[in-house]
């Protein structure tokens, strides 16, 4: 059936360019027909249009407002090849339960983007679109980067394989622990922290996102305490230890200062706030490159966007531009933990960043084949609220290419630190070897872990105060999408 004449495309250029106020679709930002090429970046949002508001107007609006759209008709379009340079929204569709909501996939000619810049691609995909009147919310659930695109990025500085073979430590998930409190510690006393972790068996520690240099500890007395530690650490255990030294400042000046610092001290790995920004991740990670450094990233205010399902961008879109920014360890969410996270979407996380081939996968969130042409990996990062008697839930849902940070629950044991990280290591090398054996950790794991407490009275101590803490809460940000039924043959 045709579409009626004010909804189509207007062609004609006395009319298309007459002064005045066209809808988007008219002016060319929707189009049913349109087929992706290989080189077009891929874009879907939710979008929530106010009452009245046609959803494939809306659609187009978006296309328009961020790529080559205003309010108004301009003349000097025709100055450009502006066929190519407008975004194209090609298809909508209702989200599954989620009355009032529709998916719109937006494509834009890759001629759009500055290579190799996070900052201008975001510019444009999250830009003024956010704020349009006539959408009372609109949310970038997920995008697909053209391999010619991603290859104008550096990604990681290291990636997984090179950091398995600098620490030397194969066929078990990393283990970590986030100095606490986070915030009050003088430099010895926080030294002393991480040194008892790191002795007690773990691999990594870390400061956290707002430790940076306050009256209470400078950045150097903490470099300086810190790598006392790791050194002190690694020679008692024979093990390649670190600490991850949040270099996070006012200014890349100071960053840098830091950094150097960090480096001339000994450490493998520096951290990174995201709230730095796209540039600052970037100019860090060169330097990480530069200097044999592994950049830790953590995510510090991603839930300020992320979280909502209506408004937003999703995390797995952040995850996907940290790695072509190139961050080789990235906070991606615990499932199981204190903080936000459904285990399908979680997995999707992780699936982007430890994939060569992120494939389409609708229960994890995955709208897009993501090629990411032998781009490094990214290590995640599960952190926040777990403890020993999770481990085999965090192994059967990650895997071993994860760091597994226990905080709290390795400083708050009741013998100690160092005990703390004794009964980490412990729940972690039984599970691993339980797993290697051909058993159903998934099922059998309460019971491995107790069994493995007969010997080790930390780990008992560690299931006997948290064993039956948990944070069964609905998360806020699941997948949506309607489960095609099957036709039998």
């Amino acid at each position: 059936m045709n579409k009626p004449v004010e909804e189509g495309v207007i062609l004609d250029a006395k009319k298309r360019y007459s002064a005045g106020v066209l809808k988007y679709r008219q002016m060319g930002y929707w189009d049913a027909d349109y087929q992706p090429k290989d080189t077009d970046v891929l874009c879907l949002f939710r979008i929530t249009p106010q009452e009245g508001v046609d959803p494939i107007e809306a659609a187009a609006a978006v296309a328009g407002e961020s790529s080559t759209a205003t309010w108004t008709v301009v003349w000097t379009d025709r100055l450009t090849a502006c066929d190519t340079y407008r975004a194209k929204a090609y298809k909508v569709e209702p989200v599954p339960g989620n009355p009032g909501q529709y998916f719109a996939w937006v494509a834009y000619d890759l001629i759009l983007f500055e290579e190799g810049s996070i900052a201008n691609m975001t510019a444009s995909l999250i830009g003024n679109v956010f704020s349009f009147k006539p959408l009372k919310a609109c949310r970038l659930e997920d995008t697909r980067i053209p391999v010619a695109y991603v290859k104008t990025f550096k990604g990681p500085p290291t990636g997984m394989v090179v950091e398995r073979e600098r620490l030397d430590k194969f066929g078990r998930p990393l283990l970590g622990a986030t100095t606490k409190p986070k915030l009050g510690l003088s430099g010895r006393n926080y030294g002393r922290v991480v040194y008892e972790g790191l002795k007690g068996g773990l691999d990594f520690m870390k400061d956290d996102e707002n430790i940076n240099s306050q009256p209470f500890m400078h950045w150097r007395d903490r470099f300086l305490f810190v790598m006392d530690a790791v050194n002190k650490a690694s020679a008692v255990t024979g093990e390649v230890k670190g600490s991850y030294l949040n270099v996070t400042a006012a200014t890349m000046e100071d960053m840098y200062e830091r950094a150097e610092f960090a480096k001339s001290l000994g450490s493998v790995i520096v951290m990174v706030d995201l709230v730095i920004g796209w540039t600052a991740i970037q100019s860090m990670a060169n330097w990480c490159r530069k200097n044999d450094m592994i950049m830790h990233m953590h995510r510090a205010g991603h839930g300020t966007y992320t979280r909502q399902k209506s408004h937003g961008v999703s995390f797995r879109v952040i995850a996907k531009w940290l790695r072509l920014a190139g961050c080789d360890h990235l906070h991606t969410g615990t499932a199981v933990g204190k903080l936000e996270g459904d285990p399908m979407t979680v997995q999707g996380y992780y699936n982007v960043c430890r994939e060569s081939i992120t494939r389409q996968d609708l229960p994890r969130g995955l709208f897009f084949d993501q090629d990411w042409a032998d781009l490094k990996k990214v290590m995640p990062v599960a952190s926040g609220g777990i403890h020993a008697g999770q481990m085999h839930q965090l192994i059967d849902l990650f895997g071993d290419d994860v760091v597994l940070q226990f905080g709290g629950g390795t400083i708050g044991h009741p013998q100690g630190i160092q005990a703390g990280a004794v009964a980490n290591r412990v729940a972690l090398e039984c599970m691993v070897k339980a797993r290697n054996e051909g058993r159903d950790i998934k099922h059998e794991g309460p019971q491995i872990l107790q069994k493995a407490a007969q010997f080790c009275s930390p780990l008992k101590q560690a299931l006997d105060t948290w064993g039956d803490i948990t944070f069964n809460y609905a998360s806020t940000d699941t997948s949506d999408y309607a489960v095609t039924p099957s036709v039998g043959l």
